[in-house]
């Protein structure tokens, strides 16, 4: 009897214990997926900023230590401005996508083929697109309003990304087609909605004329050997379009700096770049 007494209060104990655990699982999880969350800013004073990136993790330390960081000024020794290679060898395709907040930015998932750009003999697949405001890179201190990132991965786990510059003018066609869904996902970091099928093609305009060097992906871990080409033809988006990206993420601006935005009269691309850069927006 004794012993039946004291097996079913070992019984309770272990219920009990078990009880507790599983109640903990939740809250630790939810705190991990917190942490993640908050490894890593933009802002310039904080703790976790991009001056201290390269501290916060080991796998981070190219952040800090790197020697062919990304953004640079495309005024750099380290730039190539391209005219003799004509039109990029892409191959872009219609595909399923999805859009997700990120908290930091908007990006656009593909789930499915969307194609290839072929650079020095070596085919990079796209993975997705997003957009900083402003323009991460600058010429010659100049910081545009948007930036537009397509980034590709080889089946060597290599990084090639076509940046667009845009500034304040005209609406921009292909974020147009995503408005509404950028309206769902806003203020709700990792949000994610379907958007159906999405043509690459529609984010880069065709030109002939870019700047081309190798840096390193712009977020932690600031892998380098990342293939940048900066399309040098400055594409126009609407203000009620910046804002609204901006607004998903609550960013006045990546980073925290201070910038003047580009009035719709400032038109500065040069005649030449006009002249070089194929004004048809058709597919190649």
């Amino acid at each position: 009897m004794r012993r039946a007494c004291r097996l079913a209060v070992s019984a309770a104990i272990l219920l009990f214990s078990a009880a507790i655990l599983l109640s903990a699982v939740p809250a630790a999880r939810a705190q991990e997926e917190t942490d993640h969350e908050e490894e890593f800013s933009y802002s310039l004073d904080a703790e976790n900023g991009p001056a201290h990136w390269g501290d916060i993790k080991e796998e981070w330390s190219a952040c800090g230590k790197g020697e062919m960081q990304s953004p640079i000024d495309l005024a750099s020794p380290r730039v190539s401005l391209v005219r003799h290679l004509g039109y990029l060898n892409h191959s872009y395709r219609p595909a399923q996508a999805s859009i997700v907040n990120r908290g930091h930015d908007i990006m656009l998932n593909f789930q499915g083929d969307a194609g290839s750009v072929s650079i020095n003999d070596t085919v990079y697949y796209l993975r997705q697109l997003h957009w900083h405001s402003p323009t991460e890179h600058s010429v010659n201190g100049r910081r545009y309003d948007l930036e537009l990132h397509m980034v590709h991965q080889s089946v060597e786990k290599k990084a090639a990304v076509i940046a667009v510059f845009y500034e304040i003018g005209a609406h921009d066609a292909f974020l147009h087609q995503l408005e509404p869904y950028l309206e769902v996902i806003a203020e709700q970091k990792d949000r994610e909605e379907k958007v159906g099928v999405i043509d690459p093609r529609g984010a880069r305009g065709r030109a002939s004329v870019y700047y081309r060097y190798t840096g390193s992906l712009t977020t932690p871990p600031c892998t380098e050997g990342v293939i940048w080409t900066i399309v040098r033809r400055v594409r126009t988006v609407s203000r009620p379009q910046l804002e609204l990206l901006r607004d998903a993420v609550h960013d006045e601006g990546d980073g925290g700096e201070e910038y003047e935005e580009n009035d719709d009269e400032d038109k500065e691309n040069d005649d030449e770049d006009d002249e070089d850069d194929d004004d048809d927006e058709d597919d190649e």
